[in-house]
């Protein structure tokens, strides 16, 4: 789509959809109404693919795929009152996980404003705590300048990257603007420095890992992008390695310093922790020395956010995460003598051979005592079809456990820090769309499920080509254990019905299967990635105790997430 040059008076809404072409969106996602109609109007004239869904907050969700996918700023569009308002979890979701994107809400018109308008209300006061940037836009000259600050907010110049809230009320949308307001540098896409490492700082952090004897990498979100440069300085240091889900595939898992399947070892054992663009979150223990006894830090990333949570860092590199990889590399060039081989060739032998036994074992995963699959079944099944570029998206609470140990894929989403339930539907719609060409699978638990179900509807619409997976277990079940183990077997209000959901699906259109033997689950895929979008019912047993709910994830212990690690902390304390 060739730009279109302002040569008259236009209106706000047409501006507000030519800034977005100009800065290559090609496709929004969002729910129409009357107080964003204006723009949605304008965007479809100049051929922008509207993907529209069953729920504002879906729209936010693909958008959040979409941009993590694409790596640029995703856009969602709402209209006013409840529209906006049915974003807020989505928006704080993509807050927590720094995700650019921006949602265009809609407002009453401005002369109404405080008389008790239709769906009116402060969305910029509600969306403000979530948000990198909540305005409301109502100087139609200057609708370009805000549109590129807001622009600008969301991916993160001079700060921490995320959602940005913007709306314009609609008798503003429908004002003129004279071509002399309207400057080209506002409009015009721009390109992000990238923040160069300070050469004495990263003098000191190369000193730090020479002299480590047992070194730690752990990265996150601010790490993608970075993979060769991460590699190869896992070659020059000798260091051992960890993802999280942040930065699944950013390493090749038959490289040698992968150490995944050992982690609670690694960071007990280490004594020196390079995090790289990755917050010290109850996920990582917050840094505690409960749980890296022996521990410093060095710390690499773009934003402040991801730099000096919980621990300092001997080192604390504000730049980019490539960029500063790299230059480590070259200044170690290769592992130093005080590396202590022994331990990284034992942490990466211990995670070959547990990492082969859990995949043999899902392989042979038992049925439960209702006679039902374990859920591991179904990724013994995947792992034996998906192509190495496949898209994961793994969605709800015991099930997340086991789909992190199950799946091998490169490129993968999941609920993330926030642990958003119902993420699975939508992702996986906006994947689909996004990259046509490959498979796109989500797995998701019947709970979570439900939360976005009727988005297959809009997967088949749009023909976004996603497989949906839905383990069935008639249950919220990490909850539903933890009140069984617990609190004196006294379930309540954890438990669903055995419905079904291929039936649901058939009946909008798609392709649908249930499955209950677990001989037939690969060739049920194989069938539905055919045939997608496409949705498999698979029956599982509530009797699957996942890591997550073994180690106590589901009874939030009072310091850690984990029930080790709060016993360690409380002793620690002691």
């Amino acid at each position: 789509m060739a730009p279109v040059p302002l040569a008259s008076h236009r209106s706000v809404a047409e501006l507000v959809a030519r800034f977005l072409q100009r800065r290559g969106v090609d496709r929004i996602f969002g729910l129409q109404g009357g107080h964003i109609q204006p723009i949605w109007d304008h965007l479809a004239q100049l051929g922008v693919r509207i993907v529209d869904v069953r729920d504002e907050g879906a729209a936010v969700h693909m958008a959040h795929a979409h941009a993590q996918l694409s790596a640029g700023v995703a856009i969602a569009m709402a209209t006013a009152g409840p529209g906006v308002t049915n974003c807020v979890t989505a928006m704080a979701n993509a807050h927590l996980e720094r995700v650019p994107l921006l949602l265009i809400g809609g407002c009453p018109p401005v002369p109404q404003d405080d008389m008790g308008p239709l769906q009116g209300i402060d969305h910029v006061g509600i969306l403000a705590p979530v948000t990198r940037l909540s305005r409301t836009l109502r100087v139609a000259d200057q609708i370009a300048r805000d549109l590129d600050k807001a622009w600008s907010i969301a991916e993160g110049d001079g700060g921490t990257p995320g959602p940005v809230y913007i709306e314009i009320p609609t008798d503003v949308l429908r004002q003129t603007v004279p071509p002399a307001c309207v400057l080209d540098e506002h409009l015009a896409p721009k390109s992000r420095p990238r923040l160069q490492p300070d050469a004495a700082l990263l003098a000191r952090a190369a000193e730090h890992l020479r002299a480590a004897h047992r070194p730690l990498v752990v990265t996150g979100r601010g790490a993608r992008g970075a993979g060769a440069a991460l590699t190869r300085l896992l070659d020059a240091s000798g260091a051992v390695y960890l993802d999280t889900q942040e930065s699944r595939g950013l390493v090749d898992g038959a490289h040698a310093s992968v150490v995944g399947a050992v982690r609670a070892r690694a960071m007990q054992e280490a004594d020196l922790v390079l995090v790289v663009g990755r917050k010290l979150d109850y996920q990582m223990g917050y840094g505690s020395p409960a749980v890296f006894k022996q521990a410093r830090f060095v710390r690499i990333a773009d934003c402040a956010e991801e730099l000096r949570d919980n621990r300092r860092g001997e080192v604390e590199l504000l730049a980019d995460a490539g960029l500063s990889l790299a230059a480590l590399a070259d200044a170690l060039s290769k592992p130093s003598a005080t590396l202590d081989t022994a331990w990284t060739g034992a942490l990466r032998a211990e995670h070959v051979k547990r990492a082969a036994k859990y995949a043999e074992a899902m392989n042979l995963a038992p049925a439960g005592r209702d006679g039902h699959m374990h859920p591991n079944r179904i990724f013994a099944a995947l792992r034996k079809v998906l192509a190495p570029d496949a898209i994961t998206i793994a969605d709800g609470g015991d099930l997340l456990s086991f789909a992190r140990m199950g799946l091998e894929t490169r490129h993968y989403l999941d609920a993330g820090a926030f642990g958003c339930l119902g993420v699975g539907t939508p992702f996986a719609v906006a994947a689909a769309l996004l990259h046509p060409e490959r498979q796109v699978v989500a797995i998701t638990g019947d709970g979570a499920f439900g939360i976005n179900a009727m988005e297959i509807d809009s997967a088949q619409r749009h023909g976004a080509k996603a497989v949906f997976i839905v383990s069935n277990n008639a249950a919220w079940n990490i909850e539903r254990l933890d009140q069984e183990m617990n609190y004196g077997g006294r379930v309540v209000g954890t438990t669903l019905a055995w419905s079904d959901y291929a039936g649901m699906a058939r009946a909008f259109g798609l392709h649908a299967e249930r499955v209950t033997d677990p001989a037939r689950l690969e060739g049920a895929i194989r069938d539905a990635l055919a045939n997608a979008p496409a949705l498999i019912d698979v029956v599982t047993t509530q009797d699957a105790l996942s890591s997550d709910a073994g180690k106590g994830l589901g009874w939030v212990p009072d310091r850690q997430a984990l029930t080790a690690w709060d016993e360690a902390e409380q002793a620690r304390r002691a």
